[in-house]
């Protein structure tokens, strides 16, 4: 008989006790926090994680002083950041050759190194709390906050941080109705870009019969630009596995799929370790905390296919099928993975699942708009000063989050629009009062999507940028519709045209009438939404494509190939004019 390792939680209680040992033992400890995503990594954090190490270990501060490497702080211009606690001190870019200084002086002396301190853009002054951060103030970071509370490897710094009390919570006296009742209360929408109330498609799958059904973690994030759920994974993996454990006794699910990018090998490294940990903690497998209840989970790597971040697309990508979307009804939670009810949503909605529970519906529906509740992550990036994740309430203006949070276009540039949603569509400066909500959005003729932001200036031509979606859509697209299929293709055709200068006035029609078809005549979201880009430039930005069909010029300089000639602009539009009747 093979001897099988003892769980370290066999009761909510044995949890919570454990929770109060660890807190206490933390207690008044020095901390110094180094942020290490992927952005970190990149920008040294590794070698500053090593100097750190050797000079706590030459002081013999170690055990005495807590070294955490979290994942994503937020703030990716400025990776990787390092963070005293309690003092709250911070320091952008540290050199591991300013370990010893920065030891002596800011740790135990307790000493602002001021000209290693991020100096406000508004005024010059050294910043020293990182709470004082510009970037930081205007955000309300729920999904993100706990991120530089725990090291992502390390189940002990959630459970400490509060970590599974939302599920020992649910375990101690909510049933599953009253715990669906909760999410639907407090008016969480899907986070992936659809935004479908998650407590309404909990209940329907709750309430369709069957003796198995599942819950899935989509985190196939193939936006451009986009990154959100990537961090989430790397930096708090456990607070998604909570949630997802939560739905799961909610729906009546023993079994969970993690759905992640094989080209994200940090998020994969993280979650595999979390869910390791919280098998031989007692919080997933068999008879969980003693209730009887059991619950495994798989980690399925997807191959980067944009499509397959499409409900159904995904479900064939996991059973082992070529990733193409299926006609709907019926949707996964009536018939969804292997046949079965399944509840699929993205990395972010199942992150704030714990955080309802925890704090009330109430208390969530408090946040954002009438109809769009809570927060939302975006990824903040292109010609913006500060590039970086950022979270706010919904129904927060595009212009608080470009230029209050993003600081704005570089020096003597002029802000000219934001794709929003990936390959969604463009708002111009005309719309940056816009809230960020979900109507508002589509009202504009875009969508929030999974959070995507790419900022554009001046530099940027909007045609072009129209053509790059549309290749890069035509490259994704599975080709199973004709209207997807065909359409963007011709669109790009059209698109490659007027940009190599080949354009007429008479494209611009030809592109509204097949754009319009393909939105009506897709199968899935990624057809159904490809046409914003094109749609959404003509609607804010014709006088650019006049330019190029009738001027024979890019505003933007950014398409070589248009010619100019002696033609006064006015003669041009006026022939393009009478050509057109």
């Amino acid at each position: 008989m093979i001897a099988t390792k003892a769980k370290l939680f066999d009761s909510p209680g044995k949890l919570e006790a454990h929770r109060a040992k660890l807190s206490k033992a933390r207690a008044g400890k020095p901390c110094l926090i180094v942020s290490s995503g992927t952005c970190g990594m990149v920008n040294g954090s590794g070698a500053l994680v090593e100097a750190l190490q050797a000079g706590l270990k030459e002081l013999r501060l170690t055990g005495k002083v807590l070294l955490r490497v979290t994942g994503c702080l937020g703030f990716c211009e400025q990776e990787p950041l390092l963070i005293l606690r309690p003092s709250n001190i911070f320091y952008p870019h540290p050199a591991p050759k300013d370990v010893p200084r920065l030891l002596k002086e800011s740790l135990l002396g307790g000493k602002v190194i001021e000209e290693w301190c991020y100096r406000d853009p508004r005024t010059g002054e050294a910043v020293r709390d990182i709470r004082r951060l510009p970037f930081y103030e205007r955000q309300q970071r729920l999904v993100l906050g706990m991120n530089a509370e725990v090291d992502p490897c390390s189940i002990e710094d959630y459970i400490a941080a509060g970590g599974y009390a939302a599920w020992t919570k649910v375990l101690a006296g909510g049933s599953p109705r009253h715990v669906i009742d909760e999410i639907e209360r407090s008016g969480l929408r899907g986070r992936g870009g659809g935004g479908f109330p998650t407590g309404r498609k909990w209940r329907i799958c709750r309430d369709k019969p069957g003796d198995k059904k599942y819950v899935v973690c989509n985190a196939d994030e193939g936006d451009p630009g986009a990154y959100m759920n990537r961090s989430v994974l790397e930096g708090n993996p456990h607070s998604v596995l909570e949630g997802m454990l939560i739905g799961g006794y909610a729906i009546g699910a023993d079994e969970a799929v993690i759905y992640v990018r094989a080209e994200y090998p940090l998020a994969v490294r993280h979650v595999l370790a979390a869910i390791e940990q919280a098998k031989a903690h007692g919080l997933v497998g068999e008879n969980i905390l003693g209730s009887g209840w059991n619950f495994q989970v798989h980690v399925s790597r997807g191959a980067g296919a944009f499509v397959c971040g499409e409900e159904t697309a995904l479900i064939a990508s996991v059973e082992g099928r070529l990733g193409t979307p299926s006609p709907k009804p019926p949707y996964p939670a009536e018939r969804g993975l292997w046949g079965k009810p399944t509840v699929i949503n993205n990395v972010e909605t199942w992150a704030n699942v714990p955080q309802i529970i925890n704090r009330g519906a109430d208390w969530f529906a408090g946040i954002g708009t009438e109809t769009s509740k809570g927060t939302k992550v975006f990824s903040l990036v292109g010609k913006i000063r500060n590039t970086g994740l950022v979270e706010v309430p919904m129904g927060t203006p595009l212009r608080q989050i470009i230029d209050d949070i993003g600081g704005g276009v570089p020096a003597g540039r002029k802000f000219k629009a934001v794709q929003t949603g990936g390959p969604a569509g463009m708002i111009p400066e005309s719309l940056l009062d816009l809230p960020v909500d979900y109507e508002s959005l589509t009202a504009a003729g875009v969508m929030m999507g999974s959070g995507g932001m790419i900022v554009m200036d001046d530099r940027t031509c909007v045609v072009d940028v129209a053509r790059y979606f549309m290749n890069f859509l035509r490259e994704e697209s599975c080709g199973k519709c004709t209207p997807c299929r065909e359409g963007i293709k011709h669109m790009l055709g059209i698109l490659t045209r007027i940009c190599d200068g080949r354009g007429a006035v008479e494209d611009l029609a030809r592109l509204e009438t097949l754009a319009r078809g393909v939105k009506a005549g897709s199968l899935c979201g990624l057809g159904t939404t490809a046409p914003n880009p094109v749609l959404s430039t003509l609607k804010y930005f014709r006088d650019e494509y006049f330019a190029h069909v009738v001027d024979k010029r890019c505003p933007a300089g950014v398409c070589t190939a248009l010619r100019s000639d002696n033609d006064s602009l006015g003669e041009k539009r006026e022939k393009g004019a009478n050509k057109n009747g």
